[in-house]
Parts: C-alpha cells; structure tokens; sequence
C-alpha cells in the first residue's frame, strides 16, 4: 500500500483512535498527540506485515496512552488535575468534537476513571465502552485474557457508583440556565432549590492554586454567589456533551463549569480554571 493509501485509510480511523484515546487520558491534547504518535509509528512500519489495520492502531494508541498515564502517576501534583475539557458551542456538535465524544463522557465519571490503575483503565475503556475483545487487550498488556477480563470487572465496580446524568440534554440545558440565571441575579433561594442537597463542587485552579472539594448545597449556593466575577462574564456551551459554563474575559477562557444534572437537580460540579488547560478552547461559536 501507497503512503497516501495508508494515510487515507488512517484518516477512516482517526475518529475512533481519538475516542479511545481522550476516555484513557482525559485530555484533548494529549489524546491528540498519542494519535498522531500511533500514525508516525504507522508510517515507520512494515504495512505488509499487518492484517488488521483498525486492531494495529488501536494496539498502538493503547500502547501509547498506558506509558503516559504509567509517567503521570510518577510525576508530582498529576493525580490532582481535574480531567482536560472538551468544550463545543451550546448547539448542534461539529463532526470532529462528536468523534472525540461519542456518548456523552461526563467530567465526572473521567474523575472515576482517573482513579483507576492504568491497565484498569485500559481493560475496562477498550472492553467495556469499545467492544475490543480481552485476547486482544491482554496482547496490549502483556497478561492472560483472564487476568485482563478481572482488571476490567474491577474498574467497572469503582465506575458503576459514579454520578449519570438523567434526562434529555434540552432538560440538563434548562436547569444549568436556571443555575446560571440565579447566579447572576444573586438568588440565593432559587439555587438551593436547584441544587441537591449532597451536590459535591470540584475546582482544578491549575499549579498554583491547587485542588479543591466541598459539598452541600448550603455551601456551595453561597459560594457562588461570592464568587460572582465567575458567572457574570459566563456564557453556556456543551461540555462533555453535556450543557456547562465557560466564563471569558479579553477573549481568553478563564474557567470552564461542567454539570452533572440528575432528575433536575445539579449533584455535582467540576470547575477548571488552569490557563494552560484551556488554550485549546475555541470561545467562537460560543452563546454570549
């Protein structure tokens, strides 16, 4: 086969590679890279020597993706990022955002899924979300189909307790409307009631400022109101394929506020405000 044939059938895969590779590393750019990896390593092949082209490249982005997650864990401060953000205007997804998200992934189960061990990670979003059978999945690993099959039964007990949102996305959009409405009108009450009671609120502020957590709807109601600058100047946008906030001032993204609504009530928040993870982010197109 041809270098242009081999980049055209690339091209067929490049959606499904960069899926895989966002829900294994929860970052748009790094799953960008880890796919762009997978082709040069492509190029440097002998392509007669492979059979299946689809299974070839999700084995190298998998390969790929489980050395970065291996070398975060080692890296101080990693594990305390809030996953990376992948935000759309509010309206119908351009066709390269709806590759990357498939499903609707959520901030929140990324939260679950960064908690696995890496090979956790890989049996269970190769297996369970992509249908890659075990045999294969062990090749990756270097381990027994068994043994992988327990590796993903694992995380899939850790996953099935994180937050789903319920709903369709016009009735999630309507309550994060509301949230942002009362926000900006200092309605103290009317975010209560838009709250569930146990909501729990991430932040990711980037190096210096750290990560935070908090709960209750108490605190969290007064919280946003003290924080006011957030919502004045946000705007609604889809994150994760869910409906979000991204506040911006002078053009640039200052933070992003997923969502996670369940039967009307808003049970969990994660907000990334780290600069460097939201250079990516494309503020055209966005509602003001």
């Amino acid at each position: 086969m041809s270098e242009n044939g081999l980049a055209e059938h690339f091209e067929t895969f490049r959606p499904r590679l960069l899926a895989i590779a966002y829900r294994m590393l929860g970052s748009v750019s790094e799953a960008e890279d880890a796919v762009q990896d997978s082709w040069l390593r492509l190029a440097r092949a002998d392509a007669s020597t492979i059979r299946g082209l689809e299974g070839w490249l999700i084995t190298a982005v998998a390969r790929v993706c489980l050395d970065v997650l291996r070398a975060r864990r080692l890296r101080r401060g990693e594990a305390d990022r809030l996953p990376e953000p992948l935000v759309v205007r509010d309206g119908p997804i351009d066709p390269e955002a709806a590759a990357i998200l498939g499903e609707a992934i959520g901030l929140a189960l990324l939260v679950v899924l960064d908690r696995l061990a890496p090979a956790e990670r890989l049996a269970f979003v190769l297996h369970d979300i992509f249908a890659v059978p075990f045999d294969e999945i062990a090749a990756i690993l270097g381990k027994t189909p068994a043994a992988s099959r327990q590796l993903a039964s694992r995380a899939r007990r850790r996953v099935r307790g994180a937050p789903l949102p319920t709903g369709n996305l016009e009735t999630q959009r309507e309550v994060v409307a509301a949230f942002l409405a009362a926000a900006q009108g200092g309605d103290l009450a009317r975010l209560l009631n838009l709250l569930d009671p146990d909501v729990v609120i991430r932040a990711d502020l980037g190096p210096r400022g750290g990560r935070s957590e908090a709960s209750g709807a108490q605190a969290i109601a007064e919280a946003t109101l003290a924080y006011a600058q957030f919502t004045r100047y946000a705007r609604q946008a889809i994150v994760n394929g869910t409906p979000g906030l991204v506040a911006a001032r002078g053009g640039r993204p200052s933070a992003v506020m997923a969502f996670t609504v369940t039967n009307r009530r808003i049970t969990e928040i994660d907000i990334i405000a780290d600069p460097e993870r939201l250079t990516h982010i494309a503020l055209e197109g966005l509602d003001a």
